[in-house]
């Protein structure tokens, strides 16, 4: 078994762009990542796709083919669902594939259209990731899901709403100077608590927005990389994947996340490290809350503490362990089959040295990725390394 070499990234910029279909933005992505990549398009044996909703926003199922044709690839292609990890379980296997010999060389990842549908339909939409018997058919949305999250986390743990807004504040801020971000706009602490409510307690800039974008990776084999002479210095060492029942009511806790825990626990156990080497993260922040919830399933701050790691700076970007320096789903925006893809070419860049918010990093050799689906009934993690 053989580490798995980020080769090639691509991110489309993340925004309201409904004139383009899913195929045109996956095209660009992919392209994207074969130029940096250095990999003829020739030498790919398998593509992973991610994709949530393509048959209520666009009327197209069977997307694995077409967007192996958008990426102007001649491989056996296969769409993955997940809901909003549906691109994390896409490079999941496409690690296993290729450390088990399977393959050389993967393009893998993911795209989503939304905005094309508008907020109520994009909103209909995501809800199908929820139990339809028993959530959706009352009325639960996911802005309804995680505020119910987050009343019990306040419950168990204390916090309020200030805690939340810095979470926001810190990630619109890491968002600045990065160009594939959504929204690249500073905001207040008040901001974010005057800001009209979305679903008590969580407010507008509580939530991710509804977005179009597009994440590709190329993924190699170590040999293929040395054969190939690919500057290649980041890999995917550990991989991980954790479950949980799908509705809230079914559930032990509401203010934990043991999908994302056991995916942690798996990912950092296969790649022989634990949750103090991790350097920097990207985590699912599709709600500020599920930021918290994240880092404390994953280790990086104990049960009951995360809520208050932004605001005391140590999930800052100067902080002990920075958490979305990309701007998160929150800012950076979240077209859910991109996003896990996306949040691995974010990790890599930030280890190469090469993303917008490196220089907070310099030192940083291993790197997390953390992505979920609808209220963390999905969970997949990796870790990354610099390995040469």
């Amino acid at each position: 078994m053989s580490n798995v070499r980020v080769v090639g990234t691509g991110i489309t910029p993340f925004g309201n762009v409904p004139e383009r279909t899913g195929r045109d933005l996956f095209a660009e992505a992919s392209i994207a990542a074969f130029e940096d990549s250095g990999v003829p398009r020739d030498d790919v044996d398998a593509v992973f796709y991610g994709n949530f909703m393509g048959e209520l926003a666009e009327h197209q199922g069977h997307q694995g083919p077409l967007m192996a044709e958008a990426a102007g690839v001649r491989a056996p292609a296969t769409r993955y669902e997940s809901a909003c990890a549906s691109s994390g379980v896409a490079v999941r296997d496409a690690v296993y594939r290729i450390r088990n010999g399977e393959a050389d060389v993967v393009l893998v990842g993911g795209a989503e259209r939304m905005t094309n549908l508008g907020t109520a339909g994009a909103t209909e939409a995501l809800a199908i990731a929820a139990d339809d018997l028993w959530e959706v058919r009352a009325g639960m949305t996911f802005p309804g899901a995680y505020a119910l999250m987050a009343k019990a986390y306040f419950s168990k743990f204390g916090g309020d709403r200030e805690d939340l807004a810095h979470v926001a504040v810190k990630n619109h801020e890491n968002a600045l100077p990065n160009e594939k971000a959504q929204y690249r706009s500073a905001i207040t602490v008040e901001d974010a608590l005057e800001a009209p409510w979305v679903s008590t307690p969580l407010g507008l800039y509580d939530s991710c927005p509804i977005s179009d974008g597009a994440a590709a990776l190329v993924l190699t084999s170590e040999a293929y990389a040395e054969e190939n002479d690919l500057d290649a210095p980041v890999a995917i060492t550990g991989t991980g994947q954790g479950g949980d029942r799908l509705a809230l009511h079914d559930r032990e806790h509401l203010a934990r996340s043991p999908a994302a825990r056991k995916a942690g626990e798996e990912a950092y156990a296969d790649a022989g490290v634990g949750a103090g080497d991790i350097d920097v993260a990207e985590v699912h922040d599709c709600f500020t809350i599920a930021e918290v919830l994240a880092i404390e399933a994953l280790d990086i701050e104990g049960v009951g503490e995360g809520i208050s790691a932004a605001r005391d700076g140590r999930t800052t970007a100067d902080g002990e362990t920075p958490i979305n320096l990309s701007g998160g789903l929150k800012a950076k925006g979240h077209p859910v089959g991109a996003t896990g893809a996306s949040q691995i070419a974010e990790v890599a860049s930030l280890l190469a040295g090469e993303h917008p918010n490196s220089e907070h990093v310099e030192d940083a050799t291993t790197g997390l990725a953390h992505n979920a689906g609808g209220t963390v009934a999905s969970a997949t993690v990796h870790v990354l390394e610099v390995v040469a």
